[in-house]
């Protein structure tokens, strides 16, 4: 099994620079394989921007691998956002993940300037194009749909070849499909149940076996947002008031994270591993970097070591 763990990400009161800083060093002492973090352009929660602020964890860390779950890259212009990643996987010498997705039909496209009608090909061709522009080829011509481009220089190039991991989110069989037809690893949501994982893993492999690509080379993995605390009660009240805060009172809520004492937690997490986890993404919903170090420690000393 592989472990990461989700960076602070909340920026209530101004930016805690040496909190976080500390944090990152710690991670990589527990022998933590990542840190990541999410995506909320428009949102409650006051969270910081995702590659901006791996760009500063690139400056903390010197193992830890960076990553992203997910981008929604439809709402991105794709060489931009192509040429941030390679800044990003630059700085860290080459740590950095990158985890995509359309985005659900509910979204706000038109604050974007999306149409709704046409985003998983708007997101599709997008994200041909950015592995264009990280190719070897140091000048792009690409005609498509929505975007035309002739014989343009795109320089520098990312240090992993021939991209940074592309990570894949969704749930439905069409986007799975495509997450095996695109990406190199999948990652179940933190917004979703251990049982709907457990169905998306079943099609997954089903996928991989049909599109003759080698499990052995994509990982699989999923978020789980969870809260340690000796009183069950009282940690299933922490988890669910963080996820309010960046989720708001959504449907379904009280089925997505893990909570309670260490053993309660680890058997929990213990349930992802037996759907097909190969990686954790832990997320422990802190309202800031102390709590969430508190959480980090306990399950480096009281959880983890329970686990497969």
């Amino acid at each position: 099994m592989r472990f990461s763990i989700a960076i602070p990400q909340f920026d209530y009161d101004g930016f805690d620079a040496a909190g976080l800083r500390a944090y990152l060093v710690r991670a990589e002492e527990l022998g933590f394989e990542g840190g990541w973090v999410l995506e909320q352009t428009v949102g409650p929660a006051p969270l910081l921007a995702p590659l901006e602020l791996l760009a500063y964890c690139a400056a903390c860390t010197d193992r830890l691998r960076l990553g992203v779950a997910v981008l929604v890259t439809s709402l991105h212009e794709p060489l931009q956002l192509a040429s941030a990643v390679t800044a990003v996987d630059r700085l860290s010498h080459g740590r950095l993940d990158i985890g995509v997705a359309p985005g659900g039909g509910a979204r706000n496209f038109a604050a974007f300037g999306v149409q709704k009608d046409t985003f998983i090909s708007y997101f599709t061709e997008g994200l041909e194009l950015m592995k264009a522009a990280w190719s070897d080829e140091p000048r792009v011509t690409f005609h498509g749909r929505f975007r035309d481009v002739d014989d343009l220089p795109v320089v520098p190039k990312p240090v992993q070849r021939p991209h940074p991991p592309i990570w894949f989110g969704g749930l439905a069989p069409k986007a799975l499909a495509r997450a095996v037809r695109h990406g190199d690893s999948f990652l179940g949501a933190g917004s979703s149940s251990t049982e709907a994982f457990a169905g998306a893993v079943t099609i997954v492999r089903r996928e991989l076996a049909a599109q003759q690509k080698d499990p052995t080379h994509f990982t699989i993995g999923k978020r789980v947002y969870l809260m340690i605390d000796d009183d069950p009660a009282r940690a299933r009240e922490r988890v669910l008031d963080g996820l309010r805060r960046i989720y708001g009172d959504v449907p379904g809520l009280d089925a997505y994270p893990v909570s309670g004492t260490p053993d309660d937690v680890a058997r929990g997490l213990a349930e992802v591993i037996d759907a097909g986890a190969q990686l954790l993404l832990l997320n422990p919903i802190g309202h800031d970097i102390p709590e969430a170090r508190e959480q980090m420690e306990r399950l480096a000393a009281e959880v983890l070591p329970q686990l497969p």
